[in-house]
């Protein structure tokens, strides 16, 4: 039997979260596009040639690795450098997007979030989806 679009790519998704380099969270993000197409991948980790977390350790400043980039943020980085459009795209992340994250996908185009994890769910970050007329829904 053939999976649902939103498990299959949820399941790419925590595939894509074992690439990560920083042990104080494992998350996969997929932007996919109208066609069910994936456009880019990102996982938590540093800054492409430095050294990872998970080599050196972490870099912590109030209680946060900034060392890491998100794994939502690489997702879209990657697409900027390539030039590869995201307006309309859905994010499929393992974990429920931070502020920054969840403001940088609104920003983007980002029409939809699926999460499955809920992890420090920020009360303005879902304000601001509501806001901007983005749907997010939590897949278990």
């Amino acid at each position: 039997m053939r999976k649902p679009w939103k498990e299959y790519f949820m399941e790419i998704a925590e595939i894509v979260a074992t690439r990560g380099t920083c042990d104080r969270a494992y998350v996969g993000c997929l932007l996919v596009n109208d066609d069910n197409r994936i456009v880019s991948t990102g996982y938590n980790g540093s800054v492409a040639g430095n050294p990872h977390c998970d080599d050196v350790g972490h870099t912590m400043r109030d209680g946060h690795c900034i060392a890491t980039i998100h794994a939502e943020m690489n997702a879209l980085l990657y697409c900027a450098k390539e030039g590869i459009p995201v307006k309309g795209c859905t994010a499929y992340v393992t974990h429920f997007p931070c502020l920054n994250c969840t403001k940088s996908l609104i920003q983007a185009g980002i029409k939809f979030i699926y999460y499955k994890h809920e992890y420090r769910v920020d009360e303005y970050a879902i304000e601001l989806l509501k806001r901007n007329n983005v749907g997010f829904e939590q897949i278990k």
